[in-house]
């Protein structure tokens, strides 16, 4: 009754402080709904609906229930604490009404925050009135043993006091004191009882959940030995959230926000991969904002992209949640953006999936998704998305027409992410003028109006558009889309918007429980870069003995995160590998029935095939065995260096200066090109706007010897198995060898893929190709000659590879001919020589590689890279 009692005597001020409202809004909420401001005075006694009803309040029924979905699928019963860590500093416990009102809201919701709070205001309160000076060395507090002893005892009490103003709400709490972070001294001589949190025991704070508590944390740590240690709280709250990988991580404190430490502002969005170095170095970033900034990106780079942190106020927590306008400052990652002009591009079974999962149309059976892929043959288009594909959008766009946006289609991530709006943003940056239509029903429907100049609803879907002021215009466009087919016959005569299309009232944000915007624009933009990993995963590598298998394992002995934990060879057995130096490894004789085992207890996060033509398929089936047997039904990523799988329709092609790099980073199954085949293709695809097509491209390619592979040699002195090259130098007697004058299956490799890059790829290409082996050891050089549809220079032509290859890294263009000490040791491709015949009808250029390298264990290691989430170019030393 006391509770019950102090609720009515400040209910509707302090409830509608949580809810993130000012006071003066009270009123208005009031009249708007008596009920609610009835409810609000017994809040203690109130139900899930009725705090539901009130977070309507504060943004749309919608938003809200859509936030409450997503958080509420956030925890399950073997997992109760992947919702969220609410980190709460020591100034905003002086608020501490507030702040249990704003999560007890959350238990009412049935959500449950692990709440770790410090203490700092507190402590340097006490110690300095019993004549302890608070002494810090690089911003950490020295703690001795008496400043420990007032420590923990302030500690203690600033818990329970939490604990027992929830628990007047009505609000279940479980304080936890000890026994969830273990620590060793971080440095005892320097700065005493202080911890560096080596392991943290989530045990407590889930049986706390289970037993329907808000489990209260401390960042008081203990050693294996027992002895107390003082951690900061936001390096424990950093360290609890490594462990628990909860969608959201909440830094409570009374600012309410990052700042700009010259306008002033509150900084609303941090995409960190692609503001994080820029940030760093701004003069204004500094002292605590870079250490802040620093510890967040040390922190995200270790948890799902789902996870994000926002830095607020108390009173905003709801808002923050619930709301697409969001409070505080988000720091978040991100994911690079494309646009393609083709479905290959793309990848046709990644998009098929996409459509056939997300599309509205296609899931109430008013359309298929054959359908979808059929109309964009009627137009020329463009797929904008991010690189997973959480957003995809598709721009009709004939030459000399408005485009229309015939499709925009989100996953929960991209929606949680703020995807939507990055994508939109980038639709913008290309056209000025926009219509595009959805749903009535659609439980986004808000975003549309808000980024919207005009619209209006015909038979259940709305058409929006931006770009066009003028109604007349407006009916004109509409009339010609009619006409040819473009929309539907029910949007003429063209009448009135139906909602306002700016200023809602809600503020809306953006599409996305995590988006915030900035004042006067559409909240976020694109990342310029793709995330990159640093987790440490291990590799097995599957037949290691010949040229391409020492390649690969010499390059990953610098690789920083990817480390080789298994090497296989039947003839090395028991042999240590000597050409890997980052840990002592030998040579197994791994059999098809270790592999599958090995898959199914999750041993290793990829596998390489380094094995002959015809050898891999029962270790590949080994592995989807494995796979199948798994509990989390994740499998490992297998890479084949062979040709098996280089035609399979099921597996991705990893040449990533010409394919989709995003289809390569979501893929499990990737099937590593030939040399001569990389050379090939990287050669004719920047002329195929030229191609004549009843004259296919010619590749003369020489290769050393190398690229003919090894046999078995002499054993060694020690008794060990040897291999030597199978084509000598000696053999050649100092000339060159032509061999498979035709049908070589590079020759087949190359026309496939290139074909995936033609406007019309129903009417595949093909190559000309005759390889030569040489007498050096490495280096291949392949001279193209290829008929043109059109007249061209060859200043066009070194124009055209320029500006396709104009971002590559591995990708070297130079004037003259590529030579053998050009292309032999480098770990890219480079081309050069460019010729056109004096008719202006026939170009020849020459490009060359490595064959070890860039034609297998250099792009290898790019599509290991890309598949495990690492940056593309991990351990590849980049030409200078």
């Amino acid at each position: 009754m006391q509770a019950v009692g102090r609720l009515r005597a400040s209910g509707a001020q302090r409830a509608i402080l949580v809810a993130g409202r000012r006071q003066a809004n009270v009123h208005a909420v009031r009249s708007r709904t008596p009920a609610l401001a009835r409810g609000i005075q017994s809040v203690a006694q109130t139900d899930r609906d009725t705090i539901t009803r009130l977070l309507y309040s504060i943004g749309t029924k919608r938003e809200v229930e859509r936030y409450l979905r997503i958080f509420s699928s956030s925890s399950d019963v073997s997992q109760p604490a992947k919702f969220a860590v609410i980190k709460i500093g020591g100034a905003v416990l002086d608020q501490i009404d507030e702040l249990a009102l704003s999560l007890s809201f959350l238990y009412r919701v049935g959500l449950y925050p692990v709440v770790l709070h410090g203490a700092g205001p507190q402590l340097n309160s006490i110690i300095e009135s019993e004549g302890v000076v608070p002494d810090y060395i690089d911003g950490i507090r020295v703690t001795d043993a008496k400043t420990l002893q007032i420590a923990r005892r302030v500690f203690l009490e600033e818990n329970l006091k939490l604990v027992g103003a929830l628990e007047k709400l009505g609000t279940r709490a479980r304080p936890i004191t000890s026994g969830v972070f273990t620590a060793d001294y971080l440095d005892k001589e320097k700065y005493g009882l202080v911890g560096k949190i080596t392991k943290v025991d989530k045990r407590p704070l889930e049986a706390a959940i289970r037993a329907g508590a808000l489990p209260i944390l401390t960042s008081l740590a203990e050693s294996e030995a027992g002895q107390i240690l003082n951690v900061n709280a936001d390096i424990a709250a950093g360290e609890l959230s490594k462990e628990l990988e909860p969608l959201k991580i909440v830094f409570l404190n009374e600012k309410g926000g990052l700042f700009h430490g010259v306008t002033g502002e509150k900084l609303d969005v941090i995409n960190l991969d692609e503001e994080y170095e820029a940030l760093m170095k701004q003069p204004w970033v500094k002292y605590g904002t870079k250490l802040k900034l620093r510890e967040f990106k040390e922190l995200l780079d270790h948890l799902p992209r789902s996870s994000s942190v926002a830095v607020i106020s108390s009173d905003m927590l709801q808002r923050e949640l619930f709301t697409d306008s969001g409070a505080g400052t988000l720091i978040r990652r991100g994911y690079k953006l494309f646009h393609h002009n083709s479905i290959d591009s793309v990848g046709a079974d990644r998009l098929r999936q996409v459509i056939h999962d997300r599309d509205p149309d296609v899931q109430a059976g008013d359309d298929s998704v054959a359908g979808v892929l059929n109309s964009l043959k009627e137009t020329p288009y463009t797929i904008y998305g991010d690189e997973p594909l959480d957003v995809l959008a598709i721009v009709s766009r004939p030459e000399d027409e408005v485009p229309i946006m015939t499709k925009l289609l989100a996953s929960r991530s991209g929606i949680m992410n703020g995807i939507v709006d990055n994508v939109f943003n980038a639709i913008k940056k290309d056209h000025r003028k926009l219509f595009w239509t959805a749903r009535a029903n659609d439980e986004n429907r808000a975003w549309h109006f808000e980024r919207a100049d005009g619209s209006f609803t015909r038979a259940g879907k709305s058409l929006f558009w931006y770009g066009v002021q003028d109604v007349q215009e407006v009916e004109r466009i509409v009339k010609n889309f009619e006409q040819k087919g473009r929309i539907s016959r029910s949007y003429l005569p063209v009448g009135p918007s139906a909602p306002p299309h700016r200023g809602t009232g809600t503020g809306v944000r953006s599409y996305s429980t995590f988006a915030r915007r900035f004042p006067g624009s559409s909240r976020g933009y694109a990342t310029a870069a793709a995330a990159a990993s640093t987790e440490p995963k291990r590799l097995a590598l599957v037949g290691a003995r010949g040229f391409t298998g020492q390649a690969l394992t010499t390059l990953l002995s610098s690789h920083p995160y990817l480390n080789l934990t298994h090497v296989s060879s039947r003839q090395l057995a028991g042999s240590p590998l000597e050409s890997y130096t980052k840990a002592a490894v030998s040579y197994s004789d791994l059999s098809v029935k270790d592999v599958e085992r090995m898959e199914k207890d999750g041993e290793v996060d990829a596998w390489v095939m380094a094995l002959p033509n015809g050898v891999c398929k029962p270790f590949v089936d080994a592995v989807d065995r494995g796979t199948k047997e798994r509990k989390n039904g994740e499998g490992s990523v297998v890479i084949d260096l062979s040709a098996d799988y280089r035609f399979e329709d099921g597996w991705t092609y990893g040449l990533p200066e010409l394919y989709s790099r995003s289809a390569i980073r979501e893929s499990k199954r990737i099937s590593n090109p030939g040399c001569y085949a990389t050379s090939s293709q990287l050669l004719v695809a920047p002329l195929l706007k030229y191609l004549k097509y009843d004259a296919w491209p010619t590749v003369f390619g020489v290769s050393g010897y190398s690229g003919a592979g090894t046999v078995a040699g002499q054993s060694a002195a020690d008794g060990r198995p040897t291999t030597v090259p199978k084509v000598s130098p000696e053999s050649l007697m100092g000339g060159i060898k032509p061999y498979a004058l035709t049908d070589h299956i590079h020759e087949r490799e190359a026309g496939r893929h290139l074909s995936r890059l033609l406007k019309d790829p129903s009417s595949p290409m093909k190559v000309a190709f005759v390889p030569t082996v040489a007498p050096w050891f490495s280096g291949i050089l392949s001279v193209m000659s290829m008929s043109l549809s059109e007249k061209v220079t060859a200043k066009d032509v070194k124009a055209l590879y320029e500006e396709s290859y104009k971002d590559e890294k591995l990708v070297r263009i130079q004037r003259d001919v590529p030579v053998v000490p050009d292309v032999a040791n480098q770990h890219g491709w480079t081309v050069g020589g460019f010729q056109v015949h004096s008719e202006g009808d026939r170009a020849v250029v020459v490009g060359g590689l490595d064959n070890l390298l860039k034609g297998a264990a250099t792009q290898c290691l790019q599509n290991l890279n890309l598949a495990l989430g690492y940056d593309e170019y991990a351990g590849i030393p980049l030409p200078q």
